[in-house]
């Protein structure tokens, strides 16, 4: 007891006698020196290998972790909006506690506290912002704020897509929050067009202060390299444009027509002289001599098989019409193969022989209705 009392009087004040001897009579500010150095060498020879170790596992970090670490960064860029469910615990304090959801002005009605208004906030900054209200009602308040049920998010889509327009995506927040991507909301617009820029698409996104801000996506390089940074998250508000190609390569054709963002399908009308006529359903850029064969061919002898006229509707409402030369040796080419569109009609027509037979038939009919009654006659004898 004695030698703790000393001691912390020792730290606290010195006696004029105690400041009068020797300043150090045994060495021991020189040990003590000695045994700080040793000590603080001890820990940077423990700690620096555990960080070490510590980069070595985040270098090795397996896909389902950075999948998860994504998934959370996106929880975070979650701004809060009307109509989102969220459930808030106050550490202690059940009843300000519960589920509440945004209203229609962006506000949250707390126990108590009172109004706060959350819009445009993420997660984390709304929990800082009840917190604060609690403040002056609780010391320290220890606030956590969950999302529950996410509000639908709405986009829109414009360009080169088989359905432009706005959409709205329902979220699941079960097990983290999915935004749906680039590719995602131009499949649910129906697929790109045969016109669309796939280099050039566009994204426009709202910010909370400034001017949007425009992202260039390449698509492409998406479908070459399996870039997926070209194929981003979208989050509410934003827009995508899919501009209009000024230049068609059609050897990109087979590889865009079974991209994951084409439509499915394309409706075609084939008419005429084929074995099995009507509405065929076909891949997306699907060459001409393909439909023909998907229609079962020309019938035979009365098709004109050097030549069929292709009628397309045009976006903006104007209908072209052309002869197209069939060679079944060609590839696909905007001459002798092209590519078809949704909604194309082929016209197969007759043969130059069947014209004429046809012709004939039409104008002797009348006078084979004729000879039955001649017939007739001489069998009563007249």
């Amino acid at each position: 007891m004695k030698e703790a009392t000393y001691s912390c009087k020792f730290g606290l004040t010195r006696s004029s006698s105690e400041r009068n001897l020797n300043p150090d009579p045994t060495g021991l500010v020189k040990m003590s020196k000695i045994l700080s150095s040793t000590i603080l060498m001890t820990l940077l020879s423990v700690v620096l290998p555990f960080s070490s170790m510590a980069e070595v596992l985040a270098s090795k970090a397996t896909p389902e972790t950075q999948t998860e670490t994504g998934s959370k960064q996106l929880e975070e860029a979650y701004t809060l909006g009307v109509g989102d469910r969220i459930k808030i615990d106050v550490f202690n304090v059940p009843e300000y506690s519960g589920e509440n959801q945004v209203l229609v002005d962006g506000s949250l009605v707390l126990p108590i506290a009172g109004i706060i208004n959350v819009q445009g906030m993420t997660l984390k900054q709304a929990t800082d912002a009840i917190s604060l209200q609690y403040a002056s009602l609780l010391k320290l308040p220890v606030v956590t704020v969950r999302l529950l049920a996410p509000r639908p998010i709405k986009i829109g889509i414009s360009g080169e897509v088989g359905r432009p327009g706005a959409y709205s995506v329902q979220l699941q927040a079960d097990t983290g929050i999915q935004f749906p991507t680039v590719t995602k909301a131009i499949k649910l617009a129906g697929g790109i067009t045969q016109s669309a820029d796939i280099r050039q698409v566009k994204v426009q996104r709202p910010k909370r202060s400034g001017a949007d801000q425009v992202i260039t996506l390449d698509l492409w390089s998406l479908l070459k390299t399996g870039s997926l940074n070209q194929d981003i998250m979208l989050r509410d508000g934003d827009t995508v444009f899919i501009p209009t190609a000024t230049e068609i390569n059609l050897t990109e054709s087979p590889q865009l027509a079974v991209a994951s963002f084409s439509p499915d399908i394309i409706k075609v009308n084939i008419v005429g002289e084929v074995t099995k006529p009507g509405t065929v359903e076909l891949l997306p850029n699907t060459p001409l001599n393909q439909a023909l064969l998907a229609a079962g061919g020309f019938a035979n002898r009365r098709a004109n098989t050097g030549e069929v006229e292709l009628i397309r509707l045009n976006p903006n409402g104007s209908v072209s019409q052309r002869s197209v030369p069939i060679d079944f040796a060609k590839g696909i080419n905007d001459q002798s193969n092209p590519a078809l569109r949704n909604n194309d009609v082929i016209v197969v027509n007759r043969s130059g022989m069947a014209s004429f037979n046809d012709t004939v038939g039409t104008a002797l009919s009348p006078i084979g209705a004729v000879f039955p009654f001649f017939n007739i006659l001489r069998y009563f004898g007249f």
